[in-house]
């Protein structure tokens, strides 16, 4: 049946599909939106299926059109990177995921330097808390939290982090030793790896009843820290900006007994077409990170 479907007709659906309406797909191809709808009638038709549920104003894809458009959408992007990668006269394209906190903390005040001195790469960042899928072709590297576990990647451990207690200039001036954090508010990261307890008993001392606000990122930790909420746990690292501007303080900063770990990796696929994009963000991120160039990537 492929071989009696037009590759312009499924390139009419995709388009459609992608953009939820036939206008817009119209637009995109330079056709009407009247033609546009002829061609999807037309594959519904050599298919023997709905495509779309259409309305007035809007379409919306069938399961059917679902279950197609999972599979053509697939194709038309690897397509798309096939020509992104043959194109001599084009950025080359570096698809980029990230952990949130690393990317909105750390490298987001960072990349137009990149952008600026590598005209020659197309980054396209991604940023939640799931690891990349390399195997799936989704992604070219990864920022993670935590050492990745997957087999067929290479690691770079990124900079030990120093896991500090900050809050702001106001709530510091209540904080004079160790002992003075049992009587203000505590900001809670639950997906850290190493919390208040764990902290406390570095300082031999008993955690006390935690309360308070709880997040599950870093930057909103940072970010309630630096409104007043409480005294956050946080690394220097991903506070730096903060830091910077005064509206966070380390307020035991010479009394505690600092804490640091590496907590990020930079990982991607022995299997990567991009190796020579990879290799140049690798190296600009050693340096901000004020790292050797040099840092080997282990196997996992």
């Amino acid at each position: 049946m492929l071989r009696n479907i037009p590759i312009a007709m499924m390139r009419t659906f995709e388009a459609a599909a992608r953009t939820g309406s036939f206008r817009a797909a119209a637009d995109e191809l330079f056709l009407s939106p009247s033609a546009v709808s002829h061609a999807i009638r037309r594959l519904e038709d050599q298919l023997g299926t709905s495509l779309f549920k259409r309305s007035t104003r809007t379409i919306v894809l069938t399961p059917a059109g679902e279950t197609l458009y999972s599979h053509v959408g697939r194709a038309f992007d690897e397509l798309r990177q096939g020509i992104d990668l043959v194109s001599s006269d084009r950025p080359a394209v570096l698809r980029m995921h990230s952990a949130p906190s690393f990317a909105a903390q750390w490298l987001l005040p960072r990349l137009r330097r990149f952008l600026e001195t590598h005209p020659q790469i197309d980054l396209r960042l991604a940023a939640n808390t799931e690891y990349a899928r390399f195997e799936y072709n989704e992604f070219d590297l990864d920022v993670v939290y935590g050492k990745p576990r997957s087999e067929g990647q290479l690691v770079v451990p990124l900079a030990e982090e120093l896991l500090t207690p900050l809050c702001s200039k106001e709530m510091a001036a209540q904080i004079r030793t160790v002992e003075d954090l049992y009587r203000v508010p505590l900001i809670q990261s639950d997906v850290k790896q190493i919390r208040w307890p764990a902290w406390f008993e570095h300082h031999g001392m008993p955690s006390p009843p935690l309360k308070g606000a709880r997040f599950d990122r870093s930057f909103l930790a940072i970010a309630a820290a630096a409104d007043g909420l409480g005294v956050a746990l946080e690394s220097t690292l991903l506070a730096e900006r903060e830091l910077a501007r005064g509206d966070l303080v380390r307020p035991l900063a010479g009394i505690e007994q600092e804490m640091y770990y590496t907590g990020h990796y930079l990982t991607y696929s022995h299997a990567t077409r991009r190796l020579q994009a990879i290799g140049e963000f690798r190296e600009w991120m050693m340096a901000e990170l004020g790292m050797p160039s040099s840092c080997s990537a282990a196997p996992t």
